[in-house]
């Protein structure tokens, strides 16, 4: 049993391992590798049993769309209302304009509140791919933490709220200790960050009975923040319940791939890159991802994470299919997989391929390839590309390109009137010119 210490204040969390859940929904998260920490299993399994439970998770609202970094928790929020309790979306309207030191060596940048709310726009529409949203008992709602931190007298909040927490316990936070270790400025705004998470817990216990505020393990001394709240100041029993921090096999920070963010908005990535993405999962994270982003029977995960050699391959589309079909839908899914299997397994062109569009007058004054490759976004530089051609992975339709200083003009164009540009054997773009 492990205790976390808070002043006067212990707050206990189970033996994961050894504990059986009785709960549909912790069942669920134990086999599937959801828990990390939980303030009281026991007797969270115990209110679950009830049903109805509302449970809730924050996102800020710093981009129009999350990404894949953030489906652990989507996840988590889909299966709770599927064993019948009652997802709470958390927006941050009013932290946004703080932003979260969490994680973080520098402060983030600060936001109109414009830019907010077109941001909560992108990211409800993200939960809604997940979420059933509406009024009845397990219906998910979304709540804007604005709503009560806009109206808050900065005195009144001080004196009601400030004496709950202490300096040198706040000193001990990963957040905060990150930045001071690193010599990096944290300013009195953002230090303020973890006291208005715990009030945003308090507010939801009051206007919809929240018992349990789910995240990620680098938000367990928030979570435990807002939970102590809730007993000190409303003498309200509620639960707190973190994830494992998830990283690739090579160590890299889920969420991000060679190119750059996965994002979950369509608008801001193809559903075909998207598929692509769970494709190319490594071996050694099949297992783990089929359970965290897949809905499968685990029955029939066991069986694909068995599989070895080429066969493995087999486990990454079912992976790709099943994350696609939740995030894009089932149609999104059966078409980027064919156009992988025409692209990679034919070789041919297809047009759901993805699309970068040049200047006809620039392709008719020519363009150098690793100018056109930092245009398609298949490397980052020339010197990239460079690189990527000495080591024979570029093709210009299908054929490998040999030399560095290849001039691309209208010539290059295929039947098809566009030209298909290849890094390595899964990224391919075409190029059109307009």
């Amino acid at each position: 049993m492990m205790r976390q210490f808070m002043g006067k204040e212990k707050v206990m969390t189970n033996d994961i391992d050894n504990f059986t859940p009785k709960s549909d929904f912790l069942r669920t998260m134990k086999e599937r590798g959801f828990i990390h920490q939980c303030t009281d299993l026991s007797t969270l399994d115990g209110k679950l049993l009830q049903g109805g439970l509302p449970a809730y998770i924050g996102f800020d609202c710093t981009a129009t769309s999350l990404h894949v970094g953030n489906m652990v928790q989507i996840m988590m929020l889909r299966h709770l209302q599927k064993c019948g309790h009652k997802p709470i979306v958390l927006m941050g309207g009013g932290t946004t304009r703080i932003g979260d030191p969490t994680g973080r060596d520098e402060s983030r940048k600060m936001l109109s509140d414009e830019g907010i709310m077109a941001n909560m726009a992108g990211i409800r529409s993200v939960f809604e791919k997940y979420l059933i949203f509406g009024d009845g008992p397990t219906d998910a709602i979304m709540v804007n933490n604005a709503d009560w931190l806009d109206k808050l007298n900065y005195i009144e909040f001080l004196r009601d709220m400030g004496t709950h927490f202490t300096i040198n316990r706040m000193l001990t936070f990963d957040s905060v200790k990150l930045r001071l270790e690193r010599e990096q400025p944290m300013t009195f705004l953002e230090f303020n960050y973890m006291i208005l998470q715990a009030y945003d817990y308090l507010e939801l216990g009051r206007l919809n009975e929240c018992l349990l505020q789910m995240g990620g393990s680098d938000q367990w001394g928030n979570i435990i923040n807002g939970v102590e709240l809730n007993r000190r100041v409303d003498g309200r029993e509620v639960f707190g319940l973190t994830t494992p921090l998830v990283t690739l096999a090579s160590g890299q920070k889920m969420g991000k791939s060679l190119s750059g963010a996965v994002w979950l908005n369509d608008d801001m990535l193809s559903s075909y890159d998207f598929w692509q993405f769970w494709r190319n999962t490594a071996d050694a994270d099949v297992g783990k991802f089929l359970r965290l982003f897949t809905e499968l029977p685990m029955a029939e995960i066991e069986r694909l994470e068995k599989l070895e050699g080429a066969d493995i391959n087999e486990a990454k589309k079912i992976l790709a299919n099943e994350a696609t079909t939740l995030c894009h839908g089932a149609k999104a899914a059966r078409t980027a997989e064919e156009t992988a299997r025409q692209a990679f397994e034919q070789k041919s062109l297809s047009a759901d391929l993805p699309t970068v569009s040049v200047a006809k007058t620039d392709l008719e004054k020519g363009i150098s390839i690793g100018d056109l490759y930092v245009t398609a976004g298949l490397t980052k530089s020339k010197g990239e590309a460079r690189r990527l051609i000495k080591q024979g992975g570029a093709r210009l339709n299908d054929d490998r390109i040999s030399d560095g200083e290849t001039v691309i003009t209208l010539k290059q164009l295929n039947s098809e009137g566009t030209i298909k540009l290849s890094a390595g054997k899964k990224k391919h773009i075409l190029i059109k010119p307009e």
